[in-house]
């Protein structure tokens, strides 16, 4: 199973007909078939692909982003198959001054845009490094890329954030600067806090190059417990807990960490990996992660807090940091434990993750939720309670009017 995030519609493309165009500074532009392309050298390796709003709907509960609600699942791993990006670069042979290579999807594809395309770029240096691995795919797990996965060809570029690998592939442009596709600066950058939607198109942020996202962070989840599973208190078992973890830049997970003391105490998980360096040292692929808990510690918890880290000492932030597009939340991955009691009236240990998709199978919504929900009616009752306060100031203040401007004010008065 593979999450699916597209900007639009899938298009309808055929094999046949399809053609992938090389131009911009470059000595020999191509035009590739796709017969032609499968018939190049290629390379099968697996990559996990992560969509950079992964883990958004916790942000989206401090405040709203102008993404939709991701839970922790927007994340999966595939062997891909293609030709890499800098052999055919090198066929072409790029000239002096290509500094960056553009690609984009089928023109008319989406409403916004010169040419309604979905486009980014990526540095010519990274692209022509064999040891990143880039590739121009056309299979997912051995099998022809299916319409919601980029039918025919796609860009894959391992350790990159989704949104830079570019489906149903139609053109890549050597130029001198980076695209200047709409949604390559319209979408996927993490601002400051303080930087709101208006905020950002009033004062230009959204073109800002320290901002954009390509990359992955460090990030890891838990999958069990899940949100409402309920540990029966019966007797002392061993829990085996688990979950992922994965970082960008080819970096390897070197460990991921449980707290059940609110982080004063660390404990390190084992950790199951799915592939071995490539010749450059780099690693594309998420981790699995177990860690054994007895029920009685579990009982002793208040929370379960975890992290990750990587090889560059890149850890996860104990709290998370709202931006306006909600993306790259990687705080740490924190659970609630509460004590339960079901209709027969046994006892047990119920987990309540931070803020999943829909309820669990108990109706009970995430922690991050219900904080939302708190705040809300909290703001609502003061909203409620400002229109009354003003009616009982206004007397007073008429009443010194009316007295020349002299009164006198108690303090509730002076409050309200």
């Amino acid at each position: 199973i593979h999450y699916v995030r597209n900007h639009g519609a899938c298009p309808k493309l055929e094999w046949s007909s399809h053609r992938i165009t090389l131009n911009g500074l470059v000595e020999r532009p191509l035009v590739i078939s796709m017969d032609e392309l499968v018939a190049m050298p290629a390379v099968t390796i697996p990559v996990t692909l992560v969509c950079a709003g992964n883990r958004r709907k916790e942000e989206n509960m401090l405040k709203k982003s102008i993404g939709f609600n991701w839970g922790p699942c927007a994340v999966s791993t595939s062997h891909w198959t293609g030709v890499r990006l800098g052999d055919l670069l090198r066929q072409a042979g790029v000239k002096q001054g290509g500094a960056y290579v553009s690609f984009r999807g089928p023109t008319g594809e989406l409403p916004k845009g010169s040419d309604g395309s979905y486009g980014t770029s990526l540095a010519m240096h990274y692209a022509l490094d064999d040891a990143n691995d880039v590739l121009v795919a056309y299979k997912q797990n051995h099998r022809w890329l299916t319409p919601d996965h980029g039918f025919p060809v796609r860009m894959i570029i391992p350790g990159f954030i989704g949104g830079r690998m570019v489906k149903w592939l139609e053109e890549i442009t050597v130029t001198e600067n980076e695209s200047d596709n709409f949604y390559h600066f319209h979408d996927n950058r993490v601002m400051p806090p303080h930087v709101d939607d208006e905020l950002a198109k009033k004062e230009g942020w959204w073109f800002k190059p320290d901002f954009i996202i390509n990359e992955l962070n460090i990030n890891s989840a838990v999958s069990r417990p899940w949100h409402d599973e309920v540990l029966p208190l019966a007797s002392n078992v061993t829990y085996p807990m688990s979950g992922y973890a994965y970082t960008g830049g080819g970096r390897k997970i070197i460990r991921v960490e449980v707290s059940l003391n609110g982080g004063t105490l660390w404990r390190q998980a084992e950790i199951t990996r799915f592939e071995t360096p490539n010749p450059g040292g780099k690693l594309w692929c998420w981790i699995f992660w177990r860690f054994e808990v007895q029920t009685v510690e579990f009982a002793n918890a208040a929370e379960v807090l975890v992290r990750a880290w990587d090889s560059s000492m890149n850890t996860q932030p104990a709290h998370i940091t709202w931006n306006v597009m909600g993306m790259m939340n990687n705080c740490h991955f924190r659970i609630l434990v509460h004590k339960h009691v079901d209709a027969q009236g046994n006892l047990g240990l119920r987990f309540q993750h931070p803020a999943p998709v829909q309820p669990g199978e108990l109706g009970n919504i995430g922690w991050r939720e219900e904080e939302n929900l708190a705040r809300q009616g909290l703001e609502a009752a003061a909203a409620a309670a400002a229109p009354t306060a003003a009616v009982v100031a206004k007397p007073a203040a008429a009443a010194a009017a009316a007295a020349g401007g002299v009164g006198m004010f108690t303090m509730e008065e002076v409050e309200q």
